[in-house]
């Protein structure tokens, strides 16, 4: 079976022995991936996707198409990630992407994240606002998303059904059936409800599930066929163990799917809808992590074929099988299938193989190479990640993720402590291009997923409620402890670097404890927990942000870096993006000017036009090479860390 890939597997195998001592430039590692977001068309003749453009004319993305035939390749559209940012581009038929655009705004002093969707002829390479001026006249007035697809109706080519505000001085939600000719159009499909901010709607796409919320409290409710009548399937308030979420209908509309507890973690159930009581019946579950719920259904039979890429039918399990015995040293993930499902995308990843996709036909019988995504970053220049685990100060299990360099020395590194963003959210063993940049330049990186980290149960994650600076704090602590107990790490030579929620981690573990570390680096980093709370006041999310990071705001303030400037004496590092819209770059600004006023010894990059995930080429090696000089003034450098360039 697939004959084609037998050299380049052979290839790949040889990979997997390490080489040492290799330093890789910045921008192997800080540079955008070269291709993401690799689709087929419905008919399997075309394969669209993301790609990185970097030369001395063009910077920025663009989106390339591939024609499977005649193998050429064009550009369709290309945004330099300043003006916006292409998110997501997806087939709406052979011949139109619709692409998922955002871009930073204000709304009156207000700033926040407008969304678009653009229609994108392949043909002509023409692209038009799917929600048209003429559509926004109707409204009353325009809301920052005008890009929520509910329904991409694949069996008409002509419409999708989208979710909009703004058709009354309300946050709830209209839905509107658009269409995407030359001649665009709209039909109001389901007038607003009072509360309702999320639709659903069957296989038969007719509108089944309104989500309702009112504070923190959230209502499901099912429309009753032919009727404008609800009823109530489940109620909860949010971060509770009584949550159950809709996923998606089966190939019958009276199945519904749905992310529930089993055991402790999340799961995935089906419940017939058109039965009672409602029962849910397990589909699928993993024993040591919660499930996320990601649903893939079959192009040919509608029916649910793979939960987070976990294929639970027989037949596609062997797909899967076939191609595993190809790349038997990575995760094989099939992304895409055409409508026919004789061809598809897989990408094959794992902590050493940055993501490589290939194009499979199984009418064929054949696989062939597509693209990497990093192509010069092979397995054998890379760091393998441990999973380790360590005991906490009351006890609790922490998993964590240790790479060490590809070197001689294994003990008594300097070291990267990496704590995760979120900070609901997880590190796992998959590649990771901040943790092999440090590796590459010789360091210990330890990544742990603190209490609250998403993944591993209900209990674990309510631990990390309202917890910001407490015991998530020591959990971190904890962990660089462990690596000098161990011996990876030498205890004179540790910095602590973190994005986001790790930003603010990395800059109070060294206020909490300077002894452990010489230096700090906080991207993006949030230093007042109070203001990042009041800030989120004007937006319809506000009462689910004190749940969870905190309503009392004297609490708040005396966990916050900013309150305690006059403790953080190691040198320091602060980047933020200026248009950054998930944390205010007035966050990093005035703890630089606290600092500068104690006379401290820290550094302020400021990215102009900069958002909080990096997405413009130019800032993130920007970021990586001032990271690099910072780590390489404040930590002692070991005779064995790399120095010998690649060729």
């Amino acid at each position: 079976m697939l004959v084609r890939m037998l050299f380049s597997v052979c290839l790949f195998v040889a990979f997997l022995k390490p080489v040492e001592g290799v330093l890789l430039p910045v921008e192997a590692f800080a540079s955008l991936p070269k291709i993401s977001n690799v689709i087929l068309s419905p008919n399997g003749k075309y394969v669209a996707s993301l790609v990185n453009i970097n030369n001395d004319r063009i910077q920025g993305s663009a989106i390339k198409l591939l024609d499977l035939t005649t193998k050429e390749n064009r550009y369709l559209l290309l945004t330099d990630n300043k003006n916006y940012v292409i998110d997501e581009i997806v087939w709406a038929n052979n011949q139109i992407l619709l692409v998922h655009t955002s871009y930073p705004d204000r709304k009156g002093n207000t700033p926040l994240v407008r969304t678009n969707l653009l229609r994108l002829d392949i043909n002509t390479r023409q692209t038009s606002h799917v929600i048209t001026k003429k559509l926004l006249k109707h409204l009353r007035y325009i809301p920052n998303i005008l890009s929520t697809v509910v329904d991409y109706l694949p069996d008409d080519e002509d419409h999708i059904l989208m979710s909009i505000a703004g058709f009354k001085n309300s946050g709830e939600h209209t839905l509107i059936k658009v269409a995407l000719t030359d001649n665009p159009n709209f039909d109001i499909v389901q007038k607003l409800k009072r509360g309702v901010f999320s639709w659903l709607t069957d296989s038969e796409h007719n509108i089944r599930i309104a989500i309702h919320r009112q504070k923190t409290r959230y209502k499901i409710k099912e429309k009753l066929p032919n009727k404008d009548s609800y009823r109530d399937l489940w109620q909860f308030d949010i971060f509770s163990e009584q949550e159950v979420w809709p996923l998606g209908f089966g190939k019958d509309p009276n199945i519904l799917y749905v992310k529930a507890l089993h055991q402790g973690k999340d799961a995935v159930f089906s419940v017939d809808l058109s039965k009672k009581p409602l029962t849910k019946t397990l589909i699928y579950a993993n024993d040591d992590y919660d499930v996320q719920g990601i649903l893939q259904y079959s192009n040919l039979s509608g029916e649910l074929i793979a939960v987070d890429h976990h294929f639970i039918t027989k037949q596609y399990q062997k797909l899967q099988q076939g191609i595993d015995l190809v790349f038997p040293d990575t995760v094989n993930t099939i992304i895409d299938f055409s409508t026919d499902e004789q061809k598809y995308v897989v990408l094959t990843h794992s902590d050493i193989e940055p993501g490589s996709y290939y194009i499979g036909d199984r009418s064929k019988n054949t696989i062939e190479f597509l693209a990497h995504k990093y192509p010069d970053l092979t397995p054998k220049l890379l760091s393998e990640k441990q999973k380790i685990t360590y005991k906490a100060r009351d006890g609790l299990t922490i998993e964590g993720f240790l790479t060490l360099p590809n070197q001689q020395q294994q003990t008594h590194l300097p070291t990267i402590i990496f704590p995760h963003g979120g900070p609901i959210s997880f590190d796992n063993d998959s590649f990771d291009y901040w943790t092999q940049f440090f590796a590459n330049r010789g360091y210990a990186v330890l990544q742990m997923n603190f209490r609250g980290s998403y993944g591993y149960g209900f209990d674990f994650m309510k631990q990390g409620l309202a917890s910001w600076g407490l015991s998530m704090q020591d959990d971190i602590e904890d962990g660089t402890r462990w690596m000098i107990k161990q011996g990876y790490t030498d205890p004179n030579n540790i910095c602590i670097v973190g994005a986001s929620y790790g930003g603010y981690a990395a800059l109070m573990a060294t206020i909490k404890t300077p002894e452990l570390y010489q230096c700090v680096i906080s991207f993006a980093g949030v230093t007042d927990i109070e203001n990042l709370v009041v800030s989120s006041k004007k937006f319809t999310n506000y009462d689910i942000v004190k749940k969870q990071i905190g309503n009392d705001f004297s609490e708040l303030w005396q966990r916050s870096p900013l309150k305690h400037a006059d403790k953080l004496y190691k040198p320091t590092l602060l980047i933020h993006g200026s248009e950054d819209r998930v944390v205010s770059v007035r966050q990093s600004e005035r703890l630089y000017s606290k600092l500068k006023g104690l006379d401290r010894n820290v550094d302020f990059i400021s990215l102009e036009e900069g958002d909080h995930y990096l997405s413009n080429n130019q800032h993130r090696v920007l970021t990586f090479k001032a990271m690099d000089k910072f780590l390489k003034t404040y930590l002692k450098q070991n005779s064995s860390q790399p120095t010998k360039s690649a060729p």
